[in-house]
């Protein structure tokens, strides 16, 4: 049987599998983008797929103290607009 990768939730702190949280990546260019593959190059970051989550990693503002870079209001709304879809 094949391990599934854990990774820990920045909102609630809780780990889980891997492909049910979503990932946030900072590329080498300093660029935010949402990485729904999993596999995309660069620092990542992961959030469950839970609005009260966000919200509170949005309020705290941890997302831009892992990834050392300042986040748009448009890449936490794309995140809220990629939550809420699913």
């Amino acid at each position: 049987m094949k391990k599934i990768p854990q990774r820990t939730c920045m909102g609630c702190n809780e780990k889980k599998d891997k492909n049910a949280l979503v990932r946030i990546v900072k590329n080498k260019d300093n660029e935010i983008h949402i990485d729904k593959t999993g596999k995309m190059a660069g620092r990542g970051a992961y959030i469950c797929d839970n609005i009260e989550c966000l919200e509170k990693v949005i309020k705290t503002k941890r997302l831009e103290k892992v990834l050392d870079i300042s986040i748009s209001d448009e890449i936490y709304e794309s995140l809220r607009g990629v939550i809420l879809g699913k």
